[in-house]
C-alpha cells in the first residue's frame, strides 16, 4: 500500500486512494485537463490529469468518477508552488475506479489507536455504576441495543477536527466522562448521575450526523438539523417509553444536551444554566481542544505554536 505521506517528488505514484474533490474539465495550452483531490489515512494531495486535444476523451474519464469513489492512480509526483501533486498523462498513467475487493475502509480513514472494544466495555462499566434507576434505564435502552452499539463504536467525533477517526466518538465520549468524574471529585455536591449521563449522551446525535464512505461525510440530516437537536430527539423518544420518568429530570438532561456547546455562536440551542450543564460544556471543550492540539503537534512534529495557531482563527472545534 502506497501512502500519501511517503510520496517523494520525481517518483512514480501508483496506488489506491479516496477521491475527495473533482474539478470541471478545462482547456490548457496543449488540450484539456482536469484536477482532483485524493486522500488516504495519512493525508491528501492534488492530482492533475493532462489530456489531449479531444475534450470528449477527457470528459469520459471525468464522468466515470464521482466524489467519494475509491480510485486507482498511476502518475508522477511533482511539485507546484511548494506543494506536492501528482501529474497523470494518459500515455503512461491512469485514474480509474477501484474494485471493493481491492481496499478496506481503514486505508482512507484512520482508526483510533485505542482498543475500541475495551473502551466500549469501560463505558458500559461506568453505566453500571449509575444509581438513578431512570437514568440507568435510559442509558441501557441505548447501549444494550446492538445496532446502536455498532454505530457508536464506528462513528468519528468530527469530520476534520478532534477525534476524526473510526472509533472517535467513543473515544471522545469516554474522555468526557473521565473528565466529569474528576470534576465530581472536586465538587462532590454535583448530581453525579445526571452529569455522567449527560456526558455519555451529549454527542449521540453524531451517529446520524456523519456517515463513512471512503471519507467522513456530513449527512443531509446532520447538515440541516445538526447533532444537538438530533440527540435531543433521540433521548426524548427513549424517555417517552420509560414509565414515570420524572419531568424535571427529563428537562435537565435535555437542557444539558442542548447547551453543551456553550453559546449560540457555536450552535448551542440554550446557554448552560446550572452547574452540571456548565461542567459538561467545559469537559467537552477540554477534550475536543486538547486532543486536537496534541494531534496537530504530533503531525507537525514541532512545538512552534505559530504553525498551528491558524487552526483556531475564527473557528471552533464544536462546529462539527
Amino acid at each position: 500500500m502506497v501512502f500519501i505521506k511517503d510520496l517523494k517528488v520525481g517518483e512514480v505514484a501508483e496506488g489506491i486512494f479516496s477521491l475527495r474533490v473533482k474539478h470541471e474539465v478545462r482547456k490548457y495550452s496543449k488540450g484539456y485537463m482536469m484536477s482532483f483531490t485524493i486522500s488516504d489515512s495519512t493525508g491528501e494531495i492534488g492530482v492533475k490529469y493532462w489530456g489531449g486535444e479531444r475534450r470528449e476523451d477527457v470528459n469520459l474519464v471525468f464522468n466515470s468518477l464521482k466524489k467519494n469513489d475509491v480510485v486507482k492512480i498511476k502518475g508522477t509526483v511533482s511539485e507546484y508552488k511548494n506543494r506536492k501533486e501528482i501529474s497523470i498523462s494518459p500515455q503512461d498513467g491512469f485514474i480509474i475506479k477501484a474494485e471493493e475487493s481491492e481496499y478496506s475502509l481503514t486505508d482512507f480513514i484512520r482508526k483510533t489507536d485505542k482498543n475500541i472494544d475495551e473502551m466500549f466495555n469501560e463505558l458500559k462499566q461506568r453505566i453500571s455504576l449509575i444509581e438513578n434507576e431512570f437514568l440507568k434505564k435510559l442509558l441501557n435502552s441505548f447501549f444494550d441495543d446492538e445496532s446502536f452499539a455498532i454505530e457508536f463504536k464506528k462513528i468519528p467525533a468530527a469530520m476534520n477536527r478532534h477525534q476524526n477517526c473510526i472509533g472517535g466518538l467513543l473515544e471522545h465520549t469516554l474522555n468526557v466522562v473521565k473528565i466529569c468524574d474528576r470534576v465530581i471529585e472536586i465538587y462532590p455536591s454535583l448530581d453525579k448521575d445526571l452529569l455522567i449521563t449527560g456526558a455519555i449522551l451529549h454527542d449521540i446525535g453524531k451517529i446520524n450526523q456523519f456517515e463513512l464512505t471512503s471519507n467522513i461525510n456530513m449527512t443531509r440530516e446532520g447538515m440541516l438539523i445538526g447533532h444537538i437537536v438530533i440527540g435531543q430527539n433521540k433521548i426524548n423518544e427513549k424517555i417517552s417509553k420509560i414509565p414515570n420518568f420524572p419531568e424535571i429530570l427529563r428537562l435537565k438532561l435535555l437542557h444539558m444536551i442542548l447547551s453543551h456547546h456553550g453559546t449560540f455562536e457555536f450552535r448551542a440551542s440554550v446557554r448552560p444554566q446550572f452547574a452540571e450543564a456548565k461542567a459538561l460544556h467545559h469537559a467537552d471543550e477540554i477534550d475536543s481542544k486538547v486532543e486536537y492540539d496534541l494531534r496537530l503537534k504530533a503531525e507537525t512534529e514541532t512545538d512552534d505554536f505559530s504553525l498551528k495557531q491558524w487552526n483556531y482563527e475564527g473557528d471552533n472545534l464544536f462546529l462539527e
